[in-house]
């Protein structure tokens, strides 16, 4: 074999193989002729989630012959993997009826995000018709503020008494798992549904029948409280990594759980709002927002950094005899701006990831302060060498300044940048640290505004210095 022959087949076996496009697939399965039975067979073999990608791409007829083949069960099955927006637009194709029917059947968190999604009329009406023990299930978790744990969790578990056999615990684990699927932990309850610790169900069924039910139960099992915000338990459902944890109301008494796909989404939202408020935005964004939304979200950090923008101007201002009198020193200005602007960002961002860990101490929290003023030192003491050979160099020779002038001038724009770059590192978590103090999320620290404290301060450290050390200092007027 030649080496260009075993080229090509070393290649094509890292290559990795195309995925099967199963939504066009689906698409003919749906758009077959082939009869309800032999459509429903077929739709057995793929996901749900492939299934509920595909229904955007169907027409509203499509979707209606799609919901009618797979029925009540099905149609629940596949608008739990919809967001709220979209299985709200699915809904109103449906009548009244049937929607009641599908979100009865639905997890009782899924139905309630897509609830709240729709028009407060539409929302009551579909909640009138709902069966009454799906509807208690729906305004429990609607019944909590978004902010809370409680909004998060679902009712989807297997509860198991305290003091049962072990043959009498197996018997009510099948008897629920028909109507709730999260069975991997089981959850054991006391008089007046109080938590009392979790059963594994690896455990229960490898346990022999003379085996105590309770020397199964892990009765030191995390747990959290559903009026908790979700600030503030997230670390702690993050560090846990389980399947579910139990939420309690504040008598200990078991009234959910929130499973490890809940935690991603809340993670997701989480960074997903912290990424907003980082670009000055009030929260997130999608593509199918109204003009309207967008500007509420856009326009009060807008004004507030139009305004501290008019202070920077105000302040460069002063400084109008500086300009007058050294007008290279101008050409610069945004070298400063933009270096004091990218330091308070990168220390903006590192001091609102530690901030996540809500264990922090005070110590730990003024060692961040130093460590990042000893990287904006370092960092601005190597750049502001670096500006001083190369800036001076630049305006000596290819703008035929005089050598002193040049270098005095590079000289002060070094130690302006350094200058800047720590009092940026220092802003840039001071500002947070002290959010985080008064209780407000470090995250409206935004980049934006940081980066316009920092303009202030770089035009004020920038032209000050060259208003002492080249006019009142060297006397140098350029």
């Amino acid at each position: 074999m030649s080496e260009k022959d075993l080229e090509i087949t070393v290649d094509n076996e890292n290559k990795v193989p195309d995925r099967p496009d199963y939504e066009a697939e689906l698409a003919v399965i749906i758009r077959s002729g082939a009869s309800a039975e032999e459509i429903r067979e077929k739709l057995d073999d793929y996901h749900d989630n492939d299934i509920a990608s595909l229904l955007e791409n169907l027409t509203p007829e499509e979707r209606k012959k799609l919901f009618s083949i797979l029925g009540l069960d099905g149609v629940s099955d596949i608008f739990a993997y919809l967001d709220e927006e979209d299985a709200g637009a699915y809904i109103q194709e449906l009548t009244n009826e049937q929607a009641a029917s599908i979100l009865g059947s639905m997890d009782a968190d899924d139905a309630a995000d897509i609830l709240d999604d729709l028009e407060d009329e539409k929302s009551e009406e579909l909640r009138n018709l709902i069966d009454e023990e799906a509807k208690r299930d729906i305004d429990l978790i609607m019944s909590y503020d978004e902010d809370e744990i409680g909004s998060r969790m679902t009712t989807n578990f297997v509860v198991i008494q305290r003091g049962l056999t072990i043959r009498q615990a197996m018997k009510s684990l099948v008897e629920q798992a028909a109507d709730n699927d999260n069975i991997s932990t089981l959850y054991v309850v006391e008089d007046g549904d109080i938590f009392y610790g979790v059963i594994e169900l690896t455990e229960l069924i490898i346990a022999r029948e003379y085996t105590h039910l309770e020397d199964l139960i892990s009765t030191s099992y995390p747990y959290v409280y559903a009026h908790e915000t979700i600030d503030e338990c997230l670390e702690e459902l993050k560090d846990y990594s389980e399947d579910s944890i139990p939420v309690l109301d504040n008598h200990k008494k078991l009234i959910g759980v929130i499973t490890s796909q809940d935690i991603v989404e809340v993670v997701d939202e989480e960074m997903g709002e912290d990424y907003a408020r980082l670009a000055g935005l009030t929260s997130e964004e999608d593509l199918k927002e109204p003009l309207t939304a967008s500007l509420k979200k856009r326009i009060p950090w807008l004004i507030i950094l139009f305004i501290l923008g008019m202070i920077v101007s105000s302040v460069a201002g002063m400084f109008e005899q500086v300009v007058a009198q050294l007008t290279m020193i101008v050409c610069f200005q945004s070298l400063i701006l933009g270096m004091a602007g990218n330091v308070g960002t990168q220390s903006l961002a590192v001091t609102v990831r530690v901030l996540m860990d809500e264990n922090l101490e005070p110590r730990q929290k003024i060692g961040l302060i130093f460590k990042e003023l000893k990287i904006g030192f370092c960092n601005g003491l190597l750049l502001g060498m670096i500006a001083f050979g190369a800036i001076g160099i630049y305006i000596c020779k290819l703008k035929g300044y005089p050598l002193e002038f040049s270098f005095a001038t590079s000289g002060c724009i070094g130690i302006a940048l350094l200058a800047a770059m720590v009092i940026s590192s220092f802003t840039g978590t001071i500002v947070p640290l002290f959010f985080h103090k008064i209780h407000v999320d470090p995250a409206v620290a935004s980049g934006p505004l940081i980066s316009t404290v920092n303009d202030l301060v770089a035009v004020i450290t920038y032209y000050g210095l060259a208003w002492i050390l080249l006019i009142n200092v060297l006397n140098f007027v350029g």
